[in-house]
C-alpha cells in the first residue's frame, strides 16, 4: 500500500521535537519574561544555566527570544526544540494587553526555530489587530512548515489566577482558545481555568493540543496539583516560566513536572520526590 504524502513535511518534523511522540506530551519552559514582565525577574541572569537545568530536567521546548537563543544555543540538546517569540508586551504604554510585533515566521525559519509563539490578548482596544496578526501567523506557519503556539491567555499574566478569573471569566478563555485554533494554531496555551471540569471543556472545544500555563508564583504543591488536574482534563503538557526559573532548584521542579506528564506520577508522588531532592541540596 502506498502511503499518502504529507502535505507539510517541515511542520511534521518540527512537531516531533515540540511534542514527544513516545508520550504525546510537551513540557515547555518559558524563559521569555524579559519581554513580558513589567519588572526584571530574578532567575533570568544566567540564561545558559537556566536552559541547561530545563534540558536536564526533561523539558521538550525552551520558549525564548532570538537574542538569547543566540547566546544559549550550545546548551540545547539535539532532540529538543526552540520556540521563538513573535510578540512582546508594550507595558510602557500603561495599557493592558498591547503587543509589539518583534519577529516573523520567515525569520524564525531562517534562525532554525521549531516553533513560533504569539501572545493573544483579547478584549482590548486593539483586539482587531491582534486577531489579524494571529491569522497572518497561522497562514505563514502553514506556508513555511512552522509549528504555531498561540498563548490564549488573559490580557495580563502578572496577577493571581483567582483575580484574573474573577475579572475576565471562563468565557474569555474558552473564546480565546477556540479562536486561536480556528486561526491555525497547532498548540494552544491556556491559563488554568480553576478546576478540571471547566478546563476539560476548553480542551474539548479547542480540538488541537492544549498546554496549561504556569502563571504567577505559587507553592510547589499548588503548581503540581494544577499540573496533575490539567493532565486529567486533557492537557498534553504545560508552559511554565516563573515557577521554574525562580524556583530554588529549577532542575528539580522541571523534573517533578515531567514526572507527572510523562511518567504517570501523582502530584503527591512528584512533590515527595521534589522535597527529598531539596533536602539533599
Amino acid at each position: 500500500m502506498v502511503e499518502k504524502k504529507l502535505e507539510n513535511l517541515g511542520k511534521e518534523f518540527r512537531l516531533k521535537r515540540v511534542i514527544d511522540e513516545n508520550t504525546n506530551t510537551s513540557i515547555i519552559v518559558a524563559l521569555d519574561h524579559g519581554m513580558t514582565s513589567p519588572t526584571f525577574l530574578d532567575g533570568l541572569y544566567d540564561m545558559k544555566k537556566r536552559v541547561k537545568e530545563a534540558m536536564d530536567g526533561g523539558a521538550d521546548v525552551i520558549m525564548m527570544s532570538k537574542g538569547f537563543a543566540h547566546l544559549t544555543y550550545k546548551e540545547f540538546k539535539k532532540d529538543r526544540a526552540w520556540a521563538m517569540l513573535l510578540t512582546a508586551s508594550a507595558l510602557g504604554t500603561g495599557k493592558i494587553g498591547l503587543n509589539a510585533r518583534i519577529g516573523t515566521v520567515e525569520e524564525a525559519l531562517i534562525l532554525g526555530a521549531d516553533s513560533v509563539v504569539v501572545f493573544v490578548p483579547l478584549a482590548t482596544e486593539n483586539e482587531k489587530e491582534v486577531i489579524e496578526f494571529v491569522a497572518e501567523v497561522g497562514k505563514d506557519c502553514e506556508k513555511y512548515g512552522m509549528v504555531f503556539i498561540a498563548e490564549a491567555e488573559y490580557p495580563t499574566t502578572y496577577e493571581s489566577i483567582d483575580k484574573l478569573k474573577g475579572q475576565w471569566g471562563f468565557d474569555y478563555l474558552m473564546r480565546n482558545a477556540r479562536l486561536c485554533a480556528e486561526l491555525g494554531a497547532d498548540i494552544v496555551k491556556v491559563n488554568w481555568s480553576g478546576d478540571p471540569d471547566s478546563f476539560a471543556k476548553i480542551v474539548q472545544a479547542t480540538k488541537v493540543p492544549v498546554v496549561v500555563a504556569g502563571g504567577t508564583r505559587v507553592s510547589d504543591e499548588e503548581l503540581l496539583v494544577r499540573m496533575e488536574e490539567a493532565k486529567m482534563a486533557g492537557a498534553i503538557g504545560c508552559s511554565v516560566g516563573r515557577n521554574i526559573f525562580q524556583h530554588e532548584n529549577p532542575y528539580a521542579m522541571t523534573r517533578a513536572i515531567v514526572r507527572i506528564f510523562k511518567e504517570g506520577y501523582s502530584a503527591r508522588e512528584a512533590l515527595k520526590e521534589l522535597n527529598e531532592t531539596l533536602k539533599r541540596k
